[in-house]
């Protein structure tokens, strides 16, 4: 059954693949184009958070737009738009645009999720959507691996690797674009104030800000950082390969664990581990580049699950009808870390401590630990810990939950024509 319903979504598993492709190598590209061009550290890293303000924007505001014009039509548009906003980048050299070209990236890929994570979640059942996630976002992390070794093989200062991001982008609407379509369902949620997720889950809410702010100081302003210790464009790329393929692998394993045990303790010796390996990485040279990309590989495998564990915690300690809000709005407060990380990093980094990029990093996640390990001694662990599907740190970061909140919140602001008759969110497209 999991086989046939996986071969039923195969061309939506390649779009979204090519996708992740896409993302993994425009972020980096970037970094090392700004570097080229001479734009400062601090500037790289506010051009590098527009494309998670876009993202937050576009994942709480693109269900409307989605639900007006149908999801086909909307999946083409927002890739069309992608497209352009990487050619755009390449043509005019500017922060200004490029600033601006980040922002309209992010609110389209953040929308192309929506459309591809609701649909595959109408595709799959509650007995092996789970197991359709985790095929999911495998791809998406291998997406983003391979866009990164590819980039090794293309000069970041020409004109061509933007031209081969825009070429895929265009390519990945071939098979979702010829494929049948499904409608989507959602399903009735409670909204959930943030204060009161604090008050159940505060360990939740702090990793889910903390690690995304981590996640965009590594996608953002990492590039930078490997150039200035002296690796080559093609190493930079292992660089940023490396942590994405340890945190790919360690995702299953560290879930499992987290099931079986406390998942607070799990979170802690995952956070321990990570500000320990990030400590070790802010004083290894740039002329040991093995020992670099192998400690980069340990340090994604600690710290990229930490995201998923985050929501899980907090869905421990909320009731079925809960979750969906939750994850929004856990999500939105990620978002807001995200947004910070990546240019505290570089003003850090841009008055000479380029040590710091990793040592805040540290900073960071010993705080988590630290935080995680004295929730334990104040609470007793869940009566029952919620298994969850893995949640995909970046780029995407969305979901079940998140999408039904999305669709709930553009009903409640959409208000039908009087006289006309309603239609259902996707009744003219895919999920």
């Amino acid at each position: 059954m999991l086989r046939q319903q996986i071969r039923a979504v195969s061309s939506l598993l390649s779009t979204m693949t090519l996708i992740g492709l896409c993302v993994g190598m425009t972020s980096t590209l970037l970094s090392l184009r700004g570097t080229m061009e001479g734009f400062s550290t601090i500037t790289i890293g506010l051009i590098m958070s527009a494309y998670f303000v876009g993202y937050l924007f576009g994942s709480t505001r693109a269900a409307k737009d989605i639900r007006r014009v149908g999801y086909i039509r909307a999946f083409g548009g927002l890739a069309a738009l992608a497209s352009v906003a990487v050619l755009v980048q390449a043509i005019w050299i500017d922060p200004i645009v490029w600033f601006v070209m980040r922002f309209i990236s992010g609110f389209a890929i953040s929308a192309l999720f929506v459309i591809s994570e609701s649909w595959l979640n109408t595709m799959a059942d509650n007995r092996n959507r789970g197991a359709m996630l985790s095929v999911y976002l495998v791809l998406i992390y291998g997406g983003l691996v391979a866009g990164q070794l590819i980039l090794g093989f293309a000069d970041p200062a020409t004109f061509v690797p933007f031209a081969i991001i825009a070429m895929l982008i265009n390519v990945s609407l071939i098979p979702i674009l010829a494929t049948v379509t499904v409608e989507p369902t959602t399903h009735e949620s409670k909204k959930v104030p943030l204060k009161f997720l604090i008050e159940q889950a505060p360990l939740g809410i702090a990793t889910a800000f903390i690690v995304q702010a981590c996640s965009a100081m590594f996608y953002g302003v990492g590039p930078v950082y490997a150039t200035q210790i002296g690796l080559s464009v093609g190493q930079v790329t292992i660089f940023m390969a490396a942590f994405i393929f340890g945190g790919m692998i360690s995702q299953t394993p560290i879930g499992l664990l987290s099931d079986r045990y406390d998942r607070r303790v799990v979170l802690a010796g995952c956070a321990l581990a990570a500000s320990v390996l990030a400590v070790l990485l802010a004083f290894i040279p740039g002329t040991q580049p093995l020992l670099v990309f192998f400690v980069m590989a340990a340090l994604g495998g600690a710290l990229l699950p930490l995201y998923s564990l985050a929501m899980a915690h907090t869905n421990d300690y909320l009731e079925k009808d809960q979750m969906i809000g939750a994850t929004g709005a856990i999500i939105k407060v990620g978002g807001i870390g995200a947004i910070i990380g990546a240019p505290l990093a570089a003003a850090l980094m841009q008055f000479g401590a380029i040590y710091m990029f990793f040592i805040l990093m540290a900073s960071f996640t010993f705080l988590v630990a630290i935080y995680a390990f004295y929730r334990v001694t104040q609470r007793a662990k869940a009566a029952e810990q919620i298994h969850s599907p893995l949640t995909a740190l970046a780029p995407s970061q969305l979901s079940e939950e998140l999408f039904a909140s999305i669709v709930e919140e553009a009903n409640e602001d959409y208000e039908e024509p009087s006289g006309s008759i309603p239609v259902k969110p996707g009744s003219n497209g895919v999920v």
